[in-house]
């Protein structure tokens, strides 16, 4: 299993579909989650997520079946069944978990050694202003509170098996490309 965490706007997701996309050797395959909110476009039930109601997300919780979860807004919850995990393991797929920081710690608590987790750093918090005001998508006030939280973020950096910083985007694929595969291969 591999954990991928990052502040926003450090690359996270380019790394990890561009290692999906050019890697399929490596067998990886999104972790699907739940969530209470409402389907978006043309997202569909078990494919991008699990829709299921506000109750029977606190219902889940109550039975202790996530892994990690966290309530975004009132009612807005996402989280990681364990059960979809382990299915997924059984079908031979080597499962990527895209969480937020606590949600790799909680999941790599819980998987210890049989998970792989990464946290992809930005070179500096300026790098990550200038990524993020470069992106054109955000206010000046979501900029700020995303910085402020990229800034939390970055001190759960010490709880991950591997740090690597994205200075530079080709040589951070390769990196995080070497050590998916270090793991990989010590668990054949």
């Amino acid at each position: 299993m591999l954990i991928v965490s990052a502040p926003s706007g450090s690359g996270k997701s380019t790394i990890v579909q561009w290692l999906m996309k050019e890697h399929p050797e490596l067998r990886l395959y999104f972790s699907i989650s739940c969530t209470s909110r409402a389907p978006r476009g043309t997202e569909q039930n078990g494919v991008e997520y699990f829709f299921i109601s506000p109750e029977e997300f606190r219902d889940r919780i109550a039975k202790n079946e996530f892994l990690e979860y966290e309530e975004v807004y009132h009612d807005r919850f996402y989280g990681t069944l364990k059960q979809q995990v382990e299915r997924q393991r059984e079908q031979g797929q080597n499962v990527v978990f895209d969480v937020d920081v606590k949600g790799g710690v909680n999941i790599k608590k819980h998987y210890g050694d049989e998970a792989l987790s990464l946290f992809i750093q930005p070179p500096s918090v300026a790098e990550l202003r200038k990524r993020l005001e470069g992106r054109g998508t955000d206010s000046a006030e979501a900029i700020e509170e995303r910085l402020a939280k990229a800034e939390y973020e970055m001190t759960f950096a010490s709880q991950f098996d591997h740090v690597i910083v994205n200075d530079d985007l080709q040589a951070a694929k390769q990196e995080t490309l070497s050590v998916v595969m270090d793991f990989l291969n010590q668990k054949e």
